[in-house]
């Protein structure tokens, strides 16, 4: 079965508490309970992580390549705009990634207008809140098709 992994990074565990205005009031849990139920329909998986730390989600994406999985959805949080780090971990594995923001990232204070992980991911979701996740679970399906 293909599998597909949803990382988030910095304050996404605070889904549902945290500035419900802009990043709304669905929690974590909720999040992860709609993608299984995207999953499950579309007969594949899918997988979880979130850490507040960039060194566990750099060894995360690096670990997924080795575990077969067939893409990334990534929400970096604040970590898009300035991490080289991750960018680089992004450009090293050969596991396509799409980044996911909940928000406009581009209608919000300047700082958050670049992201510097995009121009290594195959796209960006931005804006449509959870809906993102799943918009780009099924971008990962139809490209899939695409191929075949």
């Amino acid at each position: 079965m293909e599998k597909y992994l949803v990382v988030n990074g910095p304050n996404l565990n605070l889904l549902g508490k945290r500035e419900p205005g802009i990043y709304g009031t669905d929690s974590l849990q909720s999040l992860m309970e709609r993608m299984k139920r995207l999953a499950e329909k579309h007969r594949v998986s899918v997988g979880f992580f979130q850490s507040n730390h960039e060194g566990a989600l750099i060894d995360r994406l690096h670990a997924a390549e080795e575990e077969g999985y067939a893409g990334i959805i990534f929400n970096p949080g604040a970590l898009t705009h300035y991490s080289y780090a991750l960018r680089d971990a992004i450009s090293s594995i050969s596991v396509p990634v799409i980044e996911v923001h909940i928000s406009n990232i581009h209608a919000r204070e300047e700082f958050r207008h670049r992201s510097v992980t995009a121009a290594v991911s195959r796209g960006q979701i931005a804006g449509l809140g959870l809906y993102g996740y799943e918009l780009a679970l099924m971008a990962f399906l139809g490209a899939r098709e695409g191929e075949e």
